[in-house]
């Protein structure tokens, strides 16, 4: 209502004002027209942005990406506590030479590095099958952070090649990307050897799943930490589409784990009451 009233609102104390004082009401009008991004969002959603911005920059983003992915209040509040401005897009890729423009930019911006995934708890020895089973047992919370567009196909999908069937540890689709993207789990250090198992798996997947109205598949691989030298020999002569980021989730502390009970004391104390 208060945007259809400004022009008859303006109207009256344009009579009343100097003309500098002119010149400041039609800037502040400007910014409040209908047409203005400001506008777009809620009220309280502009009090969570102004609490938790201190530059200008960093609130246009959080602004930009509410409209766009229509987050609620708590949402937004989950994306400011996770950095979200600090991360989106920097992970290592070698998209601006294997993906034509726009595709290689919206693939360089929908990317993060590190990706946050701080609703699990888990001990620091968790192997990548197991945190493959929790990421999808919170698949809600996983999607969020992925970003908007994800869809997940399968986890330890199938794929026929030739004699043997291979698995990749978790299959999506992008909707605004229209491609495959294949994430590869690594709970420790990056090595070498992991991008060539990536191309492998998105050769595979370009030629079993993609049609030809798909983008040329994605891979991601996921690791607990980087050497971006490392990374770069690796990527240098490998002609698809790959990124590299590190994760992180809530570790149990020490303490903890020593005094949690193993599967087989676990087993133990359920057959005594059999």
């Amino acid at each position: 209502m208060f945007i259809q009233a400004l022009p008859f609102l303006l109207g009256i104390l344009q009579t009343r004002l100097s003309d500098d004082e002119n010149i400041l009401l039609q800037q502040a009008a400007g910014i409040l027209s209908s047409d203005s991004i400001l506008v777009k969002i809620p009220w309280w959603h502009h009090q969570v942005i102004l609490s938790n911005c201190k530059h200008e920059k960093d609130a246009l983003f959080y602004i930009q990406q509410t409209i766009f992915n229509n987050w609620s209040r708590n949402v937004l509040q989950i994306q400011i506590k996770s950095n979200l401005f600090q991360r989106q897009g920097k992970s290592i890729n070698n998209f601006e030479h294997t993906l034509p423009k726009p595709q290689s930019d919206l693939a360089r911006e929908t990317l993060k590095d590190p990706y946050k995934f701080d609703f699990l708890t888990l001990e620091s020895g968790v192997q990548e099958l197991e945190l493959e089973k929790h990421l999808t047992d919170n698949i809600t919370n996983f999607l969020l952070e992925l970003g908007k567009g994800f869809a997940c196909i399968g986890r330890q999908y199938p794929l026929q090649i030739g004699n043997k069937e291979r698995r990749i540890d978790l299959l999506f689709y992008h909707t605004r990307m229209h491609c495959y993207v294949v994430i590869d789990l690594k709970m420790g250090e990056f090595e070498p050897e992991f991008a060539g198992k990536m191309n492998y798996y998105l050769s595979a997947v370009d030629d079993l799943l993609k049609t030809e109205i798909d983008q040329p598949s994605i891979g991601i691989i996921l690791c607990k930490s980087k050497d971006s030298l490392d990374v770069e020999y690796a990527f240098r002569d490998i002609m698809k589409p790959l990124s590299i980021s590190v994760f992180t989730f809530n570790e149990l502390p020490e303490e903890l784990q020593s005094n949690m009970p193993i599967v087989a004391e676990l087993e133990n104390e359920l057959q005594k009451f059999k």
